[in-house]
């Protein structure tokens, strides 16, 4: 519901001068105009945005930029006033139109003044594009992210090119929100619902993108051309709708129903959906579920000076600078692991084996074959187990065909190149065999001591294990240099993160292999040495561990789970133990006790638990009710009678200090190259929060680092330490 008011003038007398200063070095993108008329007669001012670098560089919106197209535009409104031009148009360099505000220098902002101006800028520029007095156009032709969006959303009309690969407003994901205008304009043109997921469902799930295709379907764009006459069609497209020739109708605009009752619906699911996923702790998502909820019944202006407000809080605060911090890490150091050999080492893998044929040896099998497109042979004791792994492979594969994500020949293709067997001979011609049998070590060491004895001597063994020493399950081999840790997380299609370990034995051809074909995976890898744990369950043992030792020693469960709370993980411990297996995080508890027992518990009520089967209650539908009654009298039979419960905070800290300490170690032992591969193993691996940057700056940010070594992981500037 736009206001009549206009929405720029508020800006009018704002000084940017200081926002300008902070970055003399910008990348300028530059806004360039040339005048077509159109067939009709109509004459369009045509804005093209371009950095003048390859495609490689994306165009992006800093101070300067933005300075220069507020300047392009207000000239632009003055031939308007004077009738030389009927309808400006915006569009971006080939396959470009904008990759959002350039945020180089975003998170050293001195102050929250600086961060207001920001967010003040953006709309003063962008929001010209709806008060010009003529209608504006973008014809988004390539790339487009965050304020390059939001360039889109500030116009009267938009078009979009069916090949765009990538379109999305990702703030969220970042630790700010969309605050050009996009928390305001996009749920009044396509409707509450569908601005929450583009908004907010989207970044939270790893930032997903838009295609072309997708964003039109949603309403973002109001016509979509194929890219070989892309900018010829949107011209043609514009003059009718000058000439009226061309209505346009936009389907999921809100209407008063929508406004009166489904917005707020909408609003409180969101919310509750939240808070089940990702706990209160990151800030963003909820400041845009509070400006998408008052989008609802505000004008423009309000709108805007709520976004305002809401991104100066952010993009000041420690949330954003941690936010970018975990950005780098994802983004940069994932794409280059640390201690990677030489990529020319690698075997070529041209078939897989896989050993076991169970759920996770079938999701092994799955995501070879499709990402490798190569044989993968599975083996189990007897046929009845191979036949039931096939059959998931099978369903797998027809669930992907009926849901559109691959082909009726890809499906045949895959199937085909998929076979099970009872016989290891059939593993002859494997270049690569993981397995992914019971974590026993003789029983590792015994499949791969079976199947050594068909393949070549340097085809790779990949163990699967979680926390047993890689060296020790090849030990007894002819050849263990070819043995390697592959450790993946569950479940195996989704979770982007595998644990390469690298014994004393393994050659840089095995090493080199295992990150190749995690890369061929689609898949980011960390080596670690060969120490209990690796990363992620070393980290996680020492976090479930403190929060058994809690409850047996008195502390209530809820106290536990409120002193965890601070960290932002997707789930209390009680809930990972469930979800996890209670067997298996007793056996991991286990084996972190036996080789540290100075600094990890062992659980004797965990293991009784594990025997019962159960820690939560849960209705007939699956969902948890609360803690099983049964499972909390258990523990209450391992409390000791002189047991002295924690407070939650004492355990928060107990918590963070004994995290700070062990990381320290795990540094100094050298299990990976540098803190950044731990909390980069943790963002990947455990769901740690992108908003707190990872663990290591958390524990700087909260001081146990210093409490437990005298120290920081990180300079202060890294993590938000103000």
């Amino acid at each position: 519901m736009a206001g009549t008011d206009s929405a720029i003038a508020q800006y009018a007398n704002v000084d940017f001068s200081k926002l300008i200063a902070l970055d003399p070095d910008e990348v300028v993108t530059h806004s360039y105009v040339r005048d077509i008329t159109l067939p009709s007669g109509k004459r369009l001012a045509l804005i093209t945005l371009d950095n003048g670098r390859d495609h490689t560089r994306p165009n992006t919106l800093g101070p300067a930029t933005l300075t220069e197209l507020a300047g392009v535009l207000d000239a632009l409104k003055e031939r308007a006033a004077r009738h030389e031009i009927d309808a400006v148009a915006v569009t971006g360099k080939q396959f470009i139109l904008a990759a959002g505000a350039d945020l180089t220098h975003a998170g050293e902002l001195p102050s929250r003044e600086i961060g207001l101006l920001m967010a003040q800028l953006g709309h003063a520029t962008l929001g010209r594009l709806g008060e010009l007095g003529v209608p504006s156009f973008v014809y988004t032709n390539g790339l487009a992210l965050g304020g390059g969006v939001e360039i889109g959303l500030n116009a009267t009309y938009r078009t979009i090119d069916a090949s765009v690969p990538a379109f999305a407003l990702p703030e969220v994901f970042l630790g700010i929100i969309p605050g050009w205008g996009g928390a305001w304009l996009l749920p009044n043109l396509i409707g509450i619902e569908n601005a929450l997921e583009v908004v907010i469902s989207n970044p939270l799930k790893t930032n997903t993108m838009l295609k072309g295709p997708q964003a039109f379907e949603l309403g973002i764009a109001d016509a979509m051309f194929p890219p070989v006459n892309f900018l010829e069609d949107s011209l043609k497209w514009t003059d009718g709708v000058l000439t009226g020739a061309i209505k346009v109708k936009r389907p999921h605009e809100p209407g008063k129903l929508e406004r009166a009752v489904k917005w707020d619906v909408a609003i409180g699911i969101a919310e509750k959906t939240l808070a089940s996923r990702i706990g209160r702790v990151a800030l963003s998502p909820y400041r845009a579920l509070a400006l998408l909820k008052a989008a609802k019944n505000t004008d423009k202006k309000t709108g805007f000076a709520a976004e305002d407000q809401a991104l100066a809080d952010l993009i000041s605060g420690d949330q954003f600078r941690a936010s970018n911090y975990a950005f780098d890490l994802v983004q940069k150091r994932a794409k280059r692991p640390v201690g990677a050999p030489d990529k020319a080492l690698a075997k070529k893998i041209t078939k897989v084996g896989v050993i076991g044929a169970g759920l996770m040896a079938s999701q092994f099998a799955l995501l070879f074959v499709r990402r490798l497109q190569v044989p993968v042979v599975i083996t189990d004791l007897d046929q009845s187990r191979v036949d039931k792994g096939l059959d998931y492979i099978t369903g797998e594969i027809d669930k992907l065909l009926a849901k559109g994500r691959i082909g009726s020949d890809e499906a045949n293709r895959l199937k085909a190149l998929v076979s099970g067997t009872t016989d290891k001979k059939d593993f002859a011609d494997c270049d690569w065999v993981i397995e992914a049998v019971f974590e026993e070590l003789g029983v590792k060491q015994q499949v791969f001591a079976d199947v050594e004895q068909y393949i070549a001597d340097d085809a790779i063994l990949a163990t699967n294990t979680s926390s047993l020493s890689v060296e020790q399950i090849g030990a007894e081999l002819k050849h263990p240099e070819r043995v390697v840790g592959f450790h993946f997380f569950n479940p195996v299609a989704v979770m982007p993160l595998i644990e390469v370990v690298k014994t004393r034995n393994t050659t840089d051809a095995a090493l080199s292999t295992a990150m190749v074909t995690a890369a061929a995976l689609r898949k980011n890898a960390v080596i670690t040495a060969d120490t209990p744990g690796f990363v992620v369950n070393r980290i996680l043992a020492k976090l479930l561990g403190e929060a058994m030792h809690a409850v047996e020693n008195g502390t209530s469960f809820d106290a536990v789970v409120e002193a965890v709370r601070p960290f932002g993980l997707p789930m209390d411990p009680f809930a990972l133990l469930e979800l996890v297996g209670l067997k298996v995080g007793a056996h991991v508890l286990d084996t972190h006790h036996a080789a540290f027992p100075e600094r990890f518990f062992e659980s004797a009520a965990l293991h009784e638990l594990a025997d019962y089967g159960h820690l939560l209650e849960k209705d007939a539908k699956g969902k948890t009710k609360g803690y099983d009654p049964k499972a909390l009298a258990i523990v209450t039979t391992h409390q000791a009678a002189d047991a002295t419960p924690y407070t939650a905070e004492q355990l928060r800290v107990r918590i963070e200090d004994g995290l700070a300490d062990e990381i320290h170690r795990m540094l100094d032992g050298q299990v990976v190259a540098a803190a950044e591969d731990i909390d980069l193993c943790l963002i990947l691996g455990a769901g740690w929060p992108f908003q707190m940057g990872g663990v290591t700056p958390y524990l700087d940010r909260v001081g146990a680092s210093e409490r437990a070594f005298g120290d920081t992981f990180h300079h202060p500037k890294i993590v938000g330490v103000n």
